[in-house]
């Protein structure tokens, strides 16, 4: 069972660091799976950093059904469990995998966002884990305002060029200057190790600098009991296409792109 401080943790900031929570064989697991991603990418891939950046970050979504190390992290390692305990929830879903990779002197930073206004889904009990395949050094790892996951939305933009393309410009509200008030907006983050879990709600504000070294990261997302589909007119990221035909908005993600990982206190099987 899970210490009752790292549940708390996670309640009150949106985040909590998760030491050791992998074996050595996730690990290798890991490393494996991203390596395999970025030698052969899906077509949902791109390239997050500009031509002139000394090194590269590379992202890539929706891989597990077609890499062997990334479903054996999802149903082989500790991950549903913790999931389940941090949400509080009777079942969990997968909903995305996300790589994120910045090659060894990457400037390209990763800005303030909170990821669910990017996202398909409406509910509270989400949780993203952020797994670091290399050591990732206090300056190069993500960053959150602990407490934000309480909201409010804030609009999501594109990255590289501030765009409102999801949300339309005004519907929402706009990100606050973080850093000018570290009172209001405390900032919390982890040196991090390989086998180190940074676990966080899907509201919670947080950022990344740039990397000096190698950063692998794969990030897993779940969803819990009260996550519900919310299609949007626009495209989301992830997109999941035909998803829309196939559930109304309100219903539960009982889909086979949401395969369940965890349901009433035992791990599910894999799908075949």
């Amino acid at each position: 069972m899970m210490n009752d401080s790292v549940a708390d943790g996670f309640a009150r900031d949106g985040t909590v660091v998760l030491r050791g929570a992998l074996t050595a064989d996730d690990v290798a697991a890991l490393a494996r799976g991203i390596d395999a991603n970025l030698a052969s990418p899906s077509p949902n891939a791109k390239v997050a950093s500009s031509a002139d950046d000394p090194g590269r970050f590379v992202e890539d979504f929706c891989c597990w059904q077609d890499n062997a190390d990334y479903r054996a992290l999802i149903w082989q390692s500790e991950l549903p469990r913790l999931a389940a305990e941090l949400l509080g929830s009777r079942a969990v879903r997968l909903y995305h995998d996300h790589m994120l990779t910045k090659s060894a002197g990457t400037r390209q930073a990763t800005p303030w966002h909170q990821d669910q206004p990017y996202y398909n889904i409406d509910g509270a009990q989400t949780i993203s884990f952020w797994i670091p395949a290399d050591l990732v050094p206090r300056h190069s790892t993500l960053e959150f305002v602990a407490g934000s996951h309480r909201g409010p939305w804030l609009m999501p933009r594109s990255f590289m060029d501030d765009q409102a393309k999801w949300f339309p410009e005004g519907a929402l509200e706009e990100l606050p200057d973080i850093d000018a008030d570290p009172v209001r907006f405390p900032i919390i983050g982890w040196a991090l190790a390989p086998g180190d879990v940074v676990a966080f709600n899907m509201l919670t504000l947080h950022r990344a600098a740039g990397s000096a070294v190698d950063r692998r990261v794969l990030s897993l997302r779940f969803i819990g009991d009260d996550v519900r589909h919310a299609p949007r007119e626009w495209r989301t990221s992830p997109e999941f296409p035909g998803l829309r035909e196939r559930l109304p908005a309100g219903a539960e993600l009982n889909d086979p792109l949401f395969p369940l990982v965890w349901n009433n206190h035992l791990r599910c099987e894999m799908p075949q």
